[in-house]
């Protein structure tokens, strides 16, 4: 497989330092608020790269972080009147509502930076007895000036990186580049005791801290948004590797941005959406996919037509997995004469899935061969393909697939549902079978009305929601 390394701006084999093992960190959100479809997008992808490692065989740890301490939590509490625990719990919880509504698999590990003061303070130290960090009243600053690769991620010189830094006021740091490592308590805020007395971690050593923890000192790969190129990542690279000595991570991956109807999202132009919003009025499954549909290094537009053509395509792929089931109650043990020949079409659109995945985890290309063998599938079963083991073929090449990228989750929720519609639709056959048409016509008005679409074929009746 290979990626784009952020690091190097080419694409590179993708070699784990241990054979059949990765180790990933994504950082997690700030939780302070809901999340909005910008957060979206790579939750969505990472999911993907580490579904498909673990697909072709690798084994992975994954850790994604809450930042649970923050200026924005504190201020948000201090409207609020509450502590700065009970706004971050919340924003936990609304957050595993969401990323759960769009399937996402819960990371091997989700620490809190307040799970990890111990080892930032451990960090920090090292830092100032290396000569790295400086403490000044309270605050600990890091010098990037001492670390003569600083600017490697972002390929930016320096001097073009000084050109925009400034000394905020209250800040006590010697040069307008220094970053915070650890914050002087303020009064009322919330503090940890420290060499430095009381305080707390500045934003960025939190995710040096939980790596080096959870991971080691050198891990695979560190993704997240374009965004968190500068400074998050670049200090992190900088802080990591001048208290460990080593490489930080190998590979850097980072997605696109996302707009709404071409313009850049904001708070201040109205078109500002959270993931909540959009899930109320099309579902959570559609935002996956539309976060799925561009190469993930690519930008992504959000609109009302994009998402109702997400919706669509779902349409499309659960319509097939339900041809398939129909197809399987109408299947035999006898082989078909060209069973070989289809299988091996339907293996093609597998080898090309894997290979648009092998290309930069190129979801779009994979898309397309997806919904290509979904066409293929849907033509064979039009036909009336009667062998079980070509119908077992397809459903099992399908639901790969469908699974490497996360999506159908909501074939389990319908299942029940289906289950009275299937009660019914029999119930119907029985009543026509016994020429009781007026029975027969009442079961086909309810099934209508809860929006079923009966269809009679040879092998029997079909139904799908309208």
């Amino acid at each position: 497989m290979k990626v784009f390394n952020t690091l190097t701006r080419q694409k590179e084999d993708l070699v784990p330092l241990t054979p059949g093992e990765f180790k990933i960190y994504a950082c997690g959100p700030t939780v302070y608020n809901f999340i909005h479809i910008g957060n979206a997008r790579p939750l969505c992808v990472f999911d993907v790269l580490r579904r498909y490692l673990e697909y072709r065989g690798n084994k992975v740890t994954f850790v994604q972080n809450f930042t649970d301490i923050d200026d924005k939590i504190i201020r948000r509490a201090n409207e609020e009147g509450v502590s700065y625990k009970e706004i971050s719990e919340t924003y936990i919880k609304e957050f595993w509502t969401d990323a759960d509504g769009m399937n996402i698999r819960h990371a091997t590990v989700h620490p809190k930076a307040t799970e990890n003061i111990g080892e930032i303070i451990s960090i920090v130290s090292a830092l100032i007895d290396k000569g790295y960090a400086y403490a000044v009243d309270g605050d600990v600053y890091f010098s990037p000036k001492t670390f003569p690769e600083y600017g490697k991620l972002s390929h930016q010189p320096l001097e073009e990186l000084e050109a925009g830094a400034r000394i905020n006021v209250g800040e006590k740091k010697r040069d307008p580049m220094d970053f915070a490592l650890w914050k002087a308590a303020k009064p009322g805020e919330p503090y940890w005791d420290s060499p430095w007395g009381h305080g707390r971690p500045g934003w960025h050593i939190e995710c040096s801290a939980m790596v080096r923890r959870y991971l080691g000192e050198t891990i695979d790969i560190h993704c997240g948004g374009q965004d968190l190129i500068f400074p998050h990542h670049e200090n992190e690279i900088a802080q990591s590797e001048c208290c460990n000595g080593v490489p930080f991570a190998r590979y850097w991956m980072h997605n696109g941005f996302i707009t709404v109807d071409k313009v850049k999202m904001s708070k201040s132009l109205g078109n500002f959406f959270t993931v909540r919003d959009v899930a109320e009025k099309f579902g959570y499954e559609p935002i996956r996919l539309l976060m799925l549909s561009c190469q993930y290094r690519s930008p992504i537009n959000y609109s009302y037509d994009a998402i109702e053509q997400c919706k669509a395509s779902l349409e499309r792929l659960y319509t097939c997995r339900g041809n398939l089931d129909f197809a399987l109650k109408n299947a035999t043990d006898d082989a078909g004469a060209d069973d070989a020949a289809v299988i091996a079409r339907l293996t093609g659109y597998r080898d090309a899935f894997v290979s648009e995945m092998e290309d930069d985890l190129n979801t779009a290309g994979a898309l397309g061969a997806l919904f290509e063998l979904t066409r293929e599938i849907n033509t064979a079963v039009n036909d009336g393909i009667r062998s079980k083991a070509l119908v077992n073929a397809a459903i099992q090449i399908f639901d790969e697939l469908t699974g490497v990228l996360g999506l159908l989750y909501n074939r389990a929720k319908e299942d029940d549902l289906d289950a009275g519609i299937e009660a019914l639709v029999a119930a119907r056959t029985e009543a026509r079978k016994a020429k009781n048409w007026a029975e027969a016509d009442r079961i086909r008005d309810e099934l209508k009305a809860k929006g079923i679409v009966l269809e009679d074929t040879p092998q029997g009746v079909k139904w799908h929601r309208a």
